[in-house]
């Protein structure tokens, strides 16, 4: 098939490479203009140039010069894999079997830009993908397919998303493609009761709360890990904690300490009181980068006794 591609990221580079190894033609490649504020390059943009592609870098999807450029490819489809521009409808329809789009939560749940940071916060033990048709909205088009994965208690929004929704993704997209193109695919319209929307998934939403229980603290750090990083503050020092172990109290009078407070320092680790029992900190990164919680402790002049702000 002959497929355009709107995208960015590792994501939209794999996607990329995964249409390309299969044998399909992929006409043209859609990314953001180049970040001038970033040394580091587009991999999309490196990965299409590489292979010999038409890279478009439009700074708006809107104009006429977009729509022509999807005209001028003859696309029999376009994907869309990771994506942080606006894409119009009328350029979602020009190819011959229009537009797909990944997201990756079970929609209509957890509609938005932080889908996986927030499913492990809010304490989800499922989560999926899925491919559906974009719409104006907000990831509210119709539901060609999707795909459930797991939150296993310890894993990380690293883990979730690179070890499981990332090639499932990819995969995903290549099926969703032939049924689309074969014309096998069914559209299923999202039940808006069912609808939820979370924003981005930001530095207040990944500040961490001591007095808050031991599982929504130690969800919160899974989902921060490894961006944006749950933080804390040690007086005026901000805290980002990343590897953790979470130990509850058999009871509540079992509790060691008071929230925020330091409570034990091993040779790898610290301690840190929060309602219903301790965070053990295992790694972290404090004005020396990422060190381990005992180094922490060090760099900070830590002793047991003293508090973390709440």
């Amino acid at each position: 098939m002959r497929v355009a591609l709107i995208g960015s990221a590792d994501f939209g580079k794999a996607a990329l490479e995964a249409f390309l190894d299969r044998g399909d033609e992929v006409v043209a490649v859609f990314c953001p203009p180049d970040n001038p504020k970033s040394s580091k390059p587009e991999v999309l943009k490196e990965a299409a140039i590489a292979r010999g592609l038409t890279l478009l870098q439009f700074a708006s999807l809107k104009g006429p010069e977009a729509a022509q450029a999807m005209i001028d490819s003859k696309a029999d489809i376009c994907v869309m894999a990771y994506v942080l521009q606006f894409v119009p409808q009328e350029l979602c329809k020009i190819p011959k079997h229009g537009t797909i789009q990944y997201h990756p939560s079970l929609l209509p749940n957890y509609r938005g830009p932080s889908a996986i940071n927030w499913a492990i916060a809010l304490g989800e033990e499922q989560t999926g993908l899925t491919i559906f048709r974009p719409s104006d909205g907000l990831d509210e088009g119709e539901v060609i397919l999707q795909k459930e994965v797991a939150i296993a208690s310890d894993d990380t929004l690293g883990k979730v998303y690179f070890d499981k929704l990332f090639p499932l993704g990819v995969q995903a997209l290549l099926e969703a493609a032939d049924l689309v193109v074969a014309n096998k695919h069914q559209e299923l319209v999202q039940d808006e009761s069912k609808a939820n929307y979370e924003g981005w998934f930001d530095a207040n939403a990944a500040q961490i709360h001591w007095a808050t229980h031991i599982s929504q603290i130690y969800n919160l750090i899974r989902a921060c890990n490894p961006a944006p990083g749950a933080w804390t503050k040690f007086g005026e020092q901000k805290i980002q904690i990343y590897d953790c172990h979470k130990h509850v109290a058999a009871t509540f009078g079992a509790v060691k300490g008071k929230p925020g407070e330091v409570t034990q320092i091993t040779l790898d680790s610290l301690f840190i009181t929060c309602h219903g029992g301790q965070i053990e900190v295992l790694k972290a990164k404090g004005a020396a980068g990422k060190v381990t919680g005992a180094e922490l402790a060090k760099e900070l002049s830590l002793e047991v006794g003293q508090f973390f702000a709440l």
